[in-house]
């Protein structure tokens, strides 16, 4: 009988939600939601000196902006946090210590600490070497006494049988095999502060919750051997392991760096500046996996029917800033008007646009916006100094014609009422000046357009016009004409 499906996401709340985790977390997602499987949301928080307040909640929010829905989590069980699991990994510590597959470790970090060195300085690949080797009973005995009056509290090791080989078919990868004489020697299964260590407490977990697929980085792949010889120590059958391979940046082709500023890596960077979040979802999707075929866009209920384990892919994602922001313009185009209005006001309310022309703005802009934020920067022409003009922009404005275009297409907005000074009033007096001087094409519109709004592109000219206003269209062709000599 095939195992129901069941998936987790297992963060700490370490800080904020970055995009390699978003990718494990949506990749488990939509392997639960396309087999009709179980997703959960485990808290990892053992690890207490990297604790951040609120660092749960930071998590749990931005999963639920991307779209990302659970079945089980620490919102609706128990115990879903391992902080509230102490006494049942003290039951399994206690187990292995019983069965003699686990032992109580005495050794401070000083001593640690200079066996490494002597190790490196020896040329040894760095491991803990037991510290009852060549011990009699009695001397074990006299030993732990002799710590344990001294007030030393001890760490709990697994023994690591040295012989043991350690494999497993990845979902990803393929085989993978691990010799236990490779691990690094026993080690720490529960800390002296009686907390479990990751790879201790993750089997555990995983068993009791009765994971059947276990999906993460491949920055995990060390730790499956660990993992492993808990499972064997205990008797328990071992999950099946995909690794996705590393996300990194397509610029430098180096592993995504949280160091590295100049991408956005987290989340809540993509929620604050406006993106759509089915974008980042989208594009998130396809780092590390595709469907097939050449198209790019999907859906949140095409991507989880079409999502296929198989399909994994076993290069390095590249994550492409780009890519992201043409998808994110995509969305962004074709999303209904009151959607993206709605994300661009506050932006607008901040910078102290929100006017009564801020929804026509918006509506110019929205075609060319890949985040919300964008809107304040697209409009600095209506609320800001004329910009300065690069040289592309002085020399169609040292043209022969452009006096002429100017000063006739002045006097067409002068004689304009502030009634008739609409959008849809204003092409007519553009063509009006074509028809008077014979000029037409780029040498009748490209002047009108730098003249008044300072650049060579933008949206549709007359809206532009409509949107700066009669007087200050006309202030704007007054001083370019002034700046020409004419």
């Amino acid at each position: 009988m095939t195992k129901p499906i069941r998936v987790r996401y297992a963060p700490s709340p370490t800080g904020l939600l970055h995009i390699g985790n978003a990718r494990t977390a949506l990749f488990n997602y939509l392997y639960a939601r396309h087999h009709g499987g179980t997703f959960l949301i485990r808290i990892e928080d053992t690890d207490r000196k990297r604790h951040v307040e609120d660092g749960e909640r930071s998590q749990l929010e931005n999963l639920r902006w991307l779209g990302i829905d659970w079945d089980e989590s620490p919102e609706t069980h128990e115990q879903y946090r391992q902080s509230e699991r102490l006494e049942i990994y003290q039951q399994y510590v206690d187990e292995l210590l019983e069965k003699g597959l686990a032992y109580k470790s005495y050794v401070t970090e000083e001593e640690l600490a200079a066996e490494r060195e002597r190790q490196e300085a020896a040329g040894e690949t760095p491991r803990y070497i037991n510290e009852y080797l060549g011990m009699s009973d009695e001397e074990k005995a006299a030993y732990v006494a002799e710590r344990e009056a001294a007030g030393i509290v001890p760490t709990v090791r697994l023994a690591v049988d040295e012989a043991g080989i350690y494999k497993w078919t990845d979902m990803v990868k393929g085989e993978i095999e691990f010799e236990g004489g490779n691990i690094g020697g026993d080690w720490v299964i529960q800390k002296k502060d009686g907390y479990p260590t990751y790879n201790f407490a993750v089997v555990i977990d995983d068993h009791l919750m009765a994971i059947s697929h276990v999906i993460r980085g491949d920055d995990h792949i060390a730790n499956t051997p660990k993992q492993l010889m808990v499972y064997e120590a205990l008797g328990w059958e071992a999950p099946a392991f995909g690794h996705m391979t590393l996300i990194i940046n397509s610029e430098t082709g180096k592993k995504l760096s949280k160091r590295d500023t100049n991408t956005l890596q987290f989340i809540e960077d993509y929620r604050k500046k406006g993106y759509l979040p089915e974008a980042v979802f989208n594009f998130i999707a396809l780092l590390g996996w595709n469907p097939g075929g050449e198209d790019e866009i999907f859906s949140r209920e095409e991507l989880i029917q079409l999502f296929d384990e198989n399909r994994l892919s076993k290069s390095p994602a590249a994550f492409d800033q780009k890519k992201l922001d043409w998808m994110s313009n995509d969305y962004i185009k074709n999303a209904d008007f009151a959607t993206i209005f709605e994300l661009a006001k506050p932006f607008l309310a901040e910078a102290g646009r929100l006017t009564d022309k801020a929804e026509k703005l918006v509506e110019l802009y929205k075609p060319q916006m890949k985040a919300a934020d964008e809107i304040v920067p697209l409009t600095d022409l209506f609320f800001e100094d004329f910009p300065a003009l690069t040289e592309a922009e002085k020399e169609v404005m040292a043209g022969e014609t452009v006096p002429t275009v100017l000063t006739a297409f002045k006097e067409k907005l002068e004689a304009m009422t502030e009634e008739d000074f609409k959008s849809e009033n204003i092409f007519p007096q553009i063509k009006a000046v074509q028809k008077e001087t014979g000029i037409k094409g780029k040498n009748l519109f490209m002047p009108i357009r730098i003249a008044v709004s300072g650049e060579m592109h933008g949206p549709e000219l007359p809206d532009t016009i409509y949107l700066l206003g009669r007087e200050k269209s006309i202030q704007h062709l007054d001083n370019m004409l002034a700046a020409i000599g004419k």
